[in-house]
């Protein structure tokens, strides 16, 4: 018996290499070439269906007309913000996360809402039909028109989509899908990039918003070729811990909508619930003002959220100081500690610097910095800072405090939320003031910590 071939697939770029090799020549990534056999593809790309594709016509770009995307909701006013508004027709979505951190739930939801103006279907490769209707009995959600098909052929699901035409399906999930025209596993490079191309071609022909479900490494990152985020409309992302009752879905890429946008869900009993005020999601509730915590104002998409930043810094009794950062960059946290020493003359090479940003949430736009820098001044003085106060700006190299972008809207979302002073970038002072707020708007780092030092309530 003849052996069969095989070759090496990169699961970050695609890539076909005929040898192993510890580093992919196409996107020079690490580890990232896996074995799969060579495919006879004789069958599907041979000269007989060359034919069946008409071409499109090349057209002026000037004299296409420009159109509104049409969006419908799910009912579910988190899920619809991080959409971008809603579903498009036509659209891919890709939603990953880690096992149990909610993603069937979040969709069985939306499914059940939308049957009531939309037919639907649920194609479940990971679980049984009495699974899947078990737990819709637990969530209480109304499953009278909700279709489901419990299949993992990929040939199988797309002769159901065209003999049922639904317009929302739920593939659960990608991985777990198969071809037939593939004799590899599935799961492998070859069979997800496959079974994701073919279900994305029908749902641009046949206008029906696909959302697929796929599963991510132990690193986070969505398992399977990279050209499978490539491909899709969307690409949304579950955060959190599973222990903890709160959930983060993140849209990472969005070509019909903004990106970046953060919907923040409860898990309870009878499934996600969305939480109307995020803030206070991410605000320690404290008796009194304690040292080493600052309140910063981030902004994840068009929504801007109010941040506790926590520093706690004590003497190291090792030769090396520890630099621990959650939820906050961790090289950018030594950066700002040599800034704080180069600028304003506070050194902290013999301490310890563990930085938290509370409810678990991930901060990645440099706006933090000052916020940083402030909770770590107050735990080494062991002085609180002022009540009410919130602070945003990014610190560079020089000293200087830069510009956040959307200043205004997020001034007015910390006046809303009842914060009586904000320390901001003088590029961000607003031209009319804002009631109940006072501003104190800074350039440098050392001014930022002798203003706070003349703020009452924070006196040496």
């Amino acid at each position: 018996m003849a052996k069969q071939k095989t070759n090496y697939t990169c699961t970050e770029c695609g890539g076909v290499q005929s040898k192993w090799a510890g580093q992919c020549p196409s996107c020079q990534q690490w580890n990232t070439l896996v074995e799969t056999l060579v495919e006879d593809g004789g069958n599907r790309y041979s000269n007989k269906y060359q034919g069946l594709a008409q071409a499109s016509p090349v057209l002026n770009l000037a004299d296409i007309e420009a159109q509104d995307i049409p969006r419908f909701g799910t009912d579910i006013e988190e899920f619809d913000r991080v959409l971008g508004g809603g579903l498009v027709p036509g659209g891919v979505v890709l939603i990953g996360g880690d096992p149990g951190i909610g993603k069937s739930t979040l969709l069985l939801q939306a499914l059940s809402n939308l049957s009531k103006f939309k037919k639907v279907l649920y194609v479940s490769g990971e679980e049984s039909g009495a699974q899947i209707a078990l737990r819709a009995k637990r969530l209480a959600v109304d499953a009278k028109n909700l279709s489901l098909q419990a299949e993992i052929q990929l040939e199988k699901v797309l002769n159901t989509l065209a003999e049922h035409k639904p317009q929302v399906v739920v593939i659960d999930s990608i991985q777990t899908m198969y071809s037939d025209a593939l004799s590899s596993a599935p799961g492998s490079v070859a069979q997800v990039r496959e079974c994701a191309a073919q279900l994305t071609r029908l749902a641009k022909t046949m206008n029906v918003t696909m959302i697929l479900v796929g599963h991510v490494t132990k690193e986070g990152a969505l398992a399977g070729p990279r050209v499978l985020e490539h491909i899709v409309d969307t690409v949304l992302y579950f955060e959190g811990d599973t222990h903890s009752s709160f959930r983060l879905v993140r849209a990472i890429k969005n070509r019909f909508g903004a990106v970046n946008e953060l919907g923040v869900f409860a898990m309870t009993e009878r499934g996600l619930k969305g939480v109307s005020n995020p803030s206070a999601l991410f605000l320690s509730q404290h008796d009194a003002q304690v040292p080493g915590s600052c309140v910063m104002v981030t902004q994840e998409g068009t929504r801007p959220l109010l941040v506790e930043i926590q520093a706690l810094v004590d003497t190291s009794h090792a030769p090396n100081a520890k630099r621990l950062s959650v939820g906050l960059e961790q090289n950018r946290l030594a950066m700002l500690l040599a800034v704080l020493h180069r600028h304003a003359g506070v050194a902290a090479f013999d301490q310890d610097v563990f930085i938290n940003a509370v409810g678990g949430v991930k901060i990645t736009e440099p706006a933090a910095d000052l916020a940083v820098l402030l909770a770590i001044n107050s735990s080494m003085r062991n002085k609180p800072l002022p009540r009410g106060l919130v602070v945003f700006g990014e610190v560079g190299l020089a000293g200087e405090i830069r510009p956040a972008p959307r200043g205004q809207e997020r001034l007015r979302e910390a006046a809303k939320l009842g914060f009586s002073i904000a320390m901001i970038p003088k590029s961000n002072a607003p031209k009319q003031k804002i009631e109940g707020l006072q501003i104190i708007a800074v350039d440098r780092i050392d001014e930022a910590l002798n203003k706070i030092r003349d703020v009452d309530g924070l006196v040496d």
